[in-house]
């Protein structure tokens, strides 16, 4: 008996010393994360120093902002962010650019909600072609559309309009709405919506009451993500955009030049005041665009 044990205790004994050494060799060391986390850090840091410029730039008298070398160290002026709020279409701009940004994605949502409802359901023949069909329309370079579009809005008498730009956003954000939302679609499990139609519930019902809740993150992210496209976007603004259907990013291009020369100062002031905006939204909802840049594929099904 005891020479049975014995044997147990010496075959147990290398059985737990080859965990221990695999899991120290598999545990990084820690000068590996201290690299790898500085390297992060200089990433991020090349990446936000042109945004920390212009931020800079704001504040900055025209003199101090073409010296050179640049003092980091100076007396904040706050004449530029004045004269941007001076300017005569500045507010109206800026409320184009919201009811703009927001009534055309909220329009692509309920396209793309529906139809990814529809793909992600009853699986149409052709489901997958049809998909990459409509995201290729994303992948469409613009100024390769721009002269189509613009004819095909002057035959219907929709350019300068505020229902043309509208509809135009929410048709360039539907595809890669509907794409994200699929995703999480599809990580719903079908147990709700044939529990639903057991208990009598109408179609109706199951989509906004019973499926709609669950992909809550999906619309969140599909929110944000396009919206950062209709606010950011310029060229079809200018083409087709009139007066009642103008956003900022017109005026920041128009607006460029004071005396003949470039205003430096006026272009830092406008982008710092028109960055703040998205910068708060993708801080207050990070979380859910870290979930839509994987498609609700690391949801499984719930």
């Amino acid at each position: 008996m005891m020479s049975s044990a014995s044997a147990t205790t010496t075959t147990a004994r290398p059985a737990a010393t080859t965990r221990t050494v695999a899991t120290t060799a598999s545990a990084p060391s820690p000068w590996r994360q201290r690299l790898y986390f500085a390297l992060l850090w200089l990433i991020a840091i090349v990446f936000f120093l042109p945004v920390a410029w212009i931020f800079l730039a704001a504040f900055k008298s025209a003199g101090q902002l073409v010296r050179w070398p640049p003092r980091w160290l100076f007396s904040p002026t706050f004449d530029n962010i004045q004269r941007v709020f001076d300017q005569p279409n500045f507010w109206t701009y800026l409320r184009m650019s919201f009811i703009l940004s927001i009534g055309a994605v909220l329009i692509a949502l309920v396209v793309a909600f529906l139809a990814a409802y529809s793909f992600s359901r009853f699986k149409p023949t052709g489901t997958n072609f049809l998909m990459f069909l409509l995201l290729s329309v994303r992948m469409v370079p613009a100024s390769a559309v721009v002269v189509p579009i613009f004819l095909m809005y002057n035959a219907f008498h929709w350019t300068k309009t505020f229902h043309g730009m509208i509809l135009f956003y929410a048709m360039f954000s539907i595809p890669f709405s509907l794409w994200i939302l699929k995703g999480f679609l599809d990580g719903v499990s079908l147990r709700y919506d044939e529990t639903a139609l057991v208990n009598g519930g109408s179609r109706l019902h199951i989509i906004f009451r019973v499926v709609l809740p669950q992909v809550k993150p999906g619309l969140v992210a599909a929110f944000i993500f396009n919206i950062i496209f209709v606010w950011n976007e310029f060229l079809f603004n200018y083409i087709l955009g009139g007066k009642g259907s103008t956003m900022v990013p017109v005026m920041l291009a128009t607006n460029v030049t004071q005396g003949g020369s470039t205003d430096w100062s006026f272009i830092a002031s406008l982008s710092l005041i028109y960055m703040l905006p998205p910068i708060i939204a993708i801080f207050l909802f990070q979380k859910y665009l870290l979930i839509g840049m994987t498609f609700g594929t690391v949801r499984g099904e719930v």
